[in-house]
């Protein structure tokens, strides 16, 4: 069998359901390592646009009028949250040494919504394939282990339903973790969770406005030295409230929701794809050491403040 037929089924398999989104990052790397991409050119072009697709279906699940009121109840507290993390990725990045571009996508996905979030980012800042596929693997690999170790820690430290999707929320990094986390402490914990999560999820938008503007862009990037506006988080708040106040087209919007959930997963193939031995090498273990730091700081650091009660769980209105 042919190279480029094994690619093209990898991605035609990574439109099904049964393939995560983890399972295709893994997959495209470990034929790029293997093979190597025969459509090198090709997968660039393609993993730009479906990415921005992808993220502007992600709006369709989303109720925005819910969303923005809880939003807008922590606002304070998210905006603190962000600063202090993007902070410490800064110091670390600079302690361990890592890559500036790597360790910001790192930091804003453990700061906002995970994947979603370096998803956004990237495009904006010209970050490369490996970079981004870095960042993604760091993620997913952390979202996989507090799948496991959150709700026995809840358990153990006898956090209530409300309480423990709130932290969910706040220290996991995807939005499909914190609910396959929180469903585990019953619906309140499940509803606290999803929507805090979506709520921080908007944060995408200005901060992908903001770093468009004034991060330094590779001078290889594509239309380096002019920044292109990530428009299609606009559209990602756009599809959100069509899908939010139009009567009827709630049921369409999760459908929508599912397959940008499964494009994503196809471009998650596609950047894992684009990564090579050489890319590898420069890049290392140390951002998978910030990536853990960060994310054992932001957890532990929630956890205190809600036993504190500092930081208490939304009350949902329907």
């Amino acid at each position: 069998m042919s190279r480029k037929l094994v690619f093209l089924l990898l991605a035609a398999a990574s439109l099904t359901p049964w393939v995560t989104a983890p399972l295709a990052l893994v997959a495209g790397v470990v034929f790029a390592l293997t093979w190597g991409n025969p459509f090198v050119a090709q997968s660039k072009t393609a993993q730009t646009y479906l990415l921005q697709a992808s993220v502007v279906g992600l709006g369709a699940a989303m109720n925005l009028g819910v969303v923005l009121r809880v939003g807008a109840s922590g606002l304070v507290q998210t905006a603190l949250g962000l600063t202090l993390t993007l902070g410490l990725t800064f110091v670390l990045s600079k302690v361990l040494r890592t890559e500036a571009t790597t360790s910001l996508l790192i930091g804003v996905g453990t700061a906002i919504c995970g994947g979603s979030a370096i998803a956004a980012v990237a495009p904006a800042i010209g970050a490369k394939p490996y970079q981004t596929s870095v960042a993604l693997a760091v993620v997913f690999l952390l979202n996989a282990a507090a799948l496991l170790i959150f709700p026995p820690i809840g358990h153990a430290v006898h956090l209530d339903a409300p309480s423990f999707g709130l932290w969910s929320a706040l220290a996991i990094h995807d939005t499909s973790s914190v609910v396959g986390a929180s469903a585990q402490f019953g619906e309140a914990a499940l509803a606290v969770g999803t929507t805090v999560k979506l709520a921080r999820a908007l944060w995408i938008i200005p901060l992908t406005l903001v770093l468009s503007r004034l991060w330094k862009r590779p001078e290889d990037a594509v239309g380096a030295g002019k920044p292109k506006r990530p428009w299609f988080i606009l559209g990602f708040v756009a599809v959100a409230a069509v899908v939010t106040w139009v009567p009827g087209l709630e049921a369409p919007g999760k459908w929508l929701a599912t397959l940008a959930r499964q494009v994503l997963v196809l471009t998650l193939f596609l950047v894992g794809a684009g990564v090579s031995r050489e890319a590898l090498r420069q890049v290392g273990v140390r951002p998978i050491v910030l990536g853990v730091t960060l994310w054992l700081v932001v957890a532990t650091a929630t956890l205190a403040a809600i036993h504190a009660g500092w930081l208490v769980a939304p009350v949902l209105q329907p």
